[in-house]
Parts: C-alpha cells; sequence; structure tokens
C-alpha cells in the first residue's frame, strides 16, 4: 500500500506538546524537593502555554483548531473497537484524550494560583479567598494531581498500544510533524508566517498570564 507523507502538527503545536510535558514534569520534581519557587514558576509556563492552546485552537492551522478533533464518546468508542477508519490529525479517541489533559492540566494551574502549603507560601491569589476557601482548593489541587499523573500514564499506554496494536507511530509524528497516511488529506500549514502567528499568541497568552499573577 502506497502511504502518503502529510504535515499534520505544525512547529508551534508541536513545540507545545514537549514544552507542556517538561514543565508538567518540573513541576512534579520540584514540589517534590521542596523547592516552591520553580515550582510556582512551572506553573506560571503551564499556565501560559494552556492559554495560547486555547487561542492556537481557533486561530492556528488546520489539525491544531479543535473543531477538527471534537470530543464524541461514541465515535471515539467505535475507534478503540477498530470501526473507524484512520484519518488524519487525532484519532476519535485521541481527541478525548486531548481534550482531558487539557482540562486538568488547567485546573491544576489555576488551582495552584489560589493554594497554600500552610507554612510560607501562598499562590498569587489566595488573598483573593478567604483561608478556608485556600485550604479547600489546595486539597482540590492535590487531589488532582494523582488525576493529571493518571491522564498521563494513561496516554502514554495508548502510544504504546497504537504502536503495538494499530502500526501506527504516534510519538515520531509529534516530533517530525509528519504523519505516513493510508490517502491523501489537507495538510496543516507550517510555514514562517504561521509560526510568526505562533509568537504572537504566545506573547499575548505570557502577557495574559504575567498581568493576572502580578
Amino acid at each position: 500500500m502506497k502511504l502518503h507523507r502529510v504535515r499534520i502538527w505544525d512547529l508551534p503545536t508541536r513545540l507545545f506538546h514537549w514544552a507542556l510535558a517538561l514543565c508538567i514534569l518540573g513541576s512534579v520534581v520540584s514540589v517534590k524537593t521542596g523547592e516552591m519557587q520553580w515550582h510556582f514558576r512551572f506553573g506560571y509556563a503551564i499556565l501560559t502555554l494552556l492559554v495560547f492552546r486555547l487561542i492556537w485552537g481557533f486561530t492556528g492551522p488546520l489539525h491544531a483548531r479543535f473543531a477538527s478533533f471534537p470530543p464524541r464518546l461514541r465515535t471515539a468508542w467505535r475507534s478503540l473497537r477498530g470501526q473507524q477508519p484512520h484519518r488524519a490529525g487525532h484519532s476519535p479517541a485521541g481527541a478525548l484524550s486531548v481534550y482531558a489533559l487539557l482540562l486538568v492540566s488547567a485546573f491544576q494551574a489555576a488551582s495552584g494560583l489560589f493554594s497554600n502549603d500552610g507554612i510560607m507560601w501562598d499562590g498569587p491569589l489566595r488573598k483573593l479567598v478567604s483561608g478556608s476557601t485556600s485550604d479547600f482548593i489546595t486539597g482540590l489541587h492535590q487531589s488532582n494531581r494523582i488525576v493529571l499523573l493518571a491522564l498521563i500514564a494513561l496516554h502514554v499506554l495508548a502510544i504504546v498500544w497504537y504502536r503495538l496494536r494499530r502500526g501506527q507511530r504516534l510519538t515520531s509524528a509529534m516530533i517530525t510533524g509528519d504523519q505516513q497516511l493510508s490517502a491523501p488529506a489537507e495538510a496543516s500549514r507550517d510555514d514562517p508566517a504561521m509560526r510568526l502567528r505562533a509568537l504572537l499568541v504566545l506573547a499575548l497568552a505570557g502577557a495574559l498570564v504575567a498581568a493576572l499573577v502580578r
């Protein structure tokens, strides 16, 4: 069967993916080692990346847009059972995974703004809520970390499953940006103009987060 190499993931989307993974890792390591200053920095970086991805989901190229991978439970279930043909971009099941990770990551970053460690560290928005409310949000922040790590583990297992059962190299596609497809598909724009647009969106996201935490 002839395969068609198609640019699916633009460079900004790929950089977002790996930067978010590294920042989450840094956030977990920093809190475990008691480096709370770095924990906050990683949290701000995660929030900036998520704001970027939200905007990019409406202004980015074809396969980065949320409209290209709507969350559909029934379609995702059929995809897992092999009843849906392979398509460009996220599979239906992969789309659900992406939305879940983005939502849980966003809650983790946002809740951290109002949290406290009960000793000396407070989130930048801690003073906007009462002490009891901050303690409640802190509990949610700590519990949600487990949910986030579980979703990441499930995400990794799904990548392995797709490689072994479907022969799809999802990791390499997120590195090179290209997918090998059995039929031609419309590619995502990944030109200098699109990358400049991404830089502007990232600058806007950074400015919004900086204004929020200050």
